[in-house]
């Protein structure tokens, strides 16, 4: 799942979106040492069902409106659907605004999300959302909220690919981290259970453990072998453990990536899930299977701990595939952690009795 960061004192540091997409920002906000009120989160359903088949959804009081405006195309500009959310802010601490958008990542139907003012300024516009994968997925904006009365999404065409939003308020506090780790993200995403994963530009060392980057871009998976992600690495050394993490999109998470190094079998990953509550998760029945199933439509970590004995001096191969059942998926950050002895490690010599 990916998460965006707007400027504050303490711990929001600037206004940007994950993976370099950065949003433009014309106005600050104030920064509020207030405790935070339990105030309602909103799941705003925009699947276009038909009348019938369709429920009235409630939202808190602080969503007052919500409207689908179909734009026609005029000369070069292509039709477009506008989802016109307008709010209040429920109390004047609540300066920021946490917006997760639900879509289909398709390369010509990206979404964008617009914020304006009473008067019809625009306050912010994050730029286009998703990496084209094709699959289901969300992604996260923060939105300074001081000034801002209407968020717009828009995307082009008729719309269908909008799912859903969540919107949460967020709350800034004064934050300790270690000045000699790298810097992780700060901002946990409602339900998440990991931040983002982030793939170093080059190998790193520490304590003896190198961490690699074998691919920072998305990369689709099908379910054979030929359609995996396959990756070629040579070791200058035995390794005493090797670790495989990558973050997985829209998996189906009873059935993670299959991993093979060379030529070998080494079974499915392990998914460090969010939270059940999570909107993300979307559910699949068959008429062949009693028992439904869960996709997760978003990004998640996946890793898989290598035995060192599969592994060899020299080149070695890798294939990622997608799970069983999981006709098309994507990774991304993928890299390993090879742990080595080093003059401080810590072990115990026992022998047999």
């Amino acid at each position: 799942m990916l998460s965006r960061a707007i400027a504050s004192v303490f711990l929001l540091l600037a206004v940007s979106l994950a993976h370099g997409q950065d949003a433009v920002v014309r106005d600050s906000f104030r920064t509020s040492t207030a405790k935070p009120t339990n105030v309602e989160s909103a799941w705003l359903d925009l699947r276009q069902t038909s009348a019938a088949n369709s429920k009235p959804q409630a939202a808190p009081d602080w969503v007052e409106a919500l409207n689908t405006i179909a734009v026609e195309a005029k000369g070069d500009i292509p039709a477009k659907t506008v989802f016109r959310i307008r709010l209040t802010r429920p109390r004047a601490e609540f300066q920021v605004l946490f917006f997760r958008l639900f879509f289909d990542d398709r390369a010509d139907r990206e979404p964008q999300l617009v914020a304006w003012d009473e008067s019809g300024t625009q306050v912010l516009q994050s730029g286009p959302l998703g990496s084209g994968t094709g699959l289901a997925t969300s992604e996260s904006v923060m939105v300074p909220m001081v000034a801002v009365s209407t968020i717009d999404i828009e995307v082009p065409g008729d719309g269908k690919s909008i799912r859903g939003a969540f919107l949460d308020w967020m709350a800034t506090a004064e934050v300790l981290h270690p000045i000699g780790a790298e810097q992780r993200d700060l901002i946990p995403e409602p339900f998440t259970a990991m931040a983002p994963l982030h793939a170093p530009a080059q190998d790193k060392e520490m304590f003896g453990t190198v961490t690699a980057t074998l691919a920072d871009e998305t990369i689709r998976l099908g379910e054979t072998p030929s359609e995996g992600a396959g990756f070629q690495f040579g070791l200058e050394t035995q390794p005493l453990m090797v670790l495989l993490s990558f973050e997985v999109a829209s998996p189906n998470i009873d059935a993670p990536p299959q991993i093979f190094v060379n030529g070998e079998d080494l079974g499915v990953a392990t998914l460090t899930l969010p939270d059940l509550a999570d909107p993300a998760y979307r559910g699949q029945n068959s008429a062949l299977v009693k028992q439904m199933r869960f996709q997760y439509t978003g990004w998640v970590r996946a890793q898989k701990l290598l035995p060192a004995s599969v592994l060899k001096v020299g080149d070695n191969s890798l294939v990622i595939v997608a799970g069983a059942g999981t006709p098309a998926s994507a990774i991304r950050a993928t890299q390993l952690q090879l742990k080595y002895l080093w003059d401080k490690t810590d072990y115990q010599l026992q022998t047999d009795r």
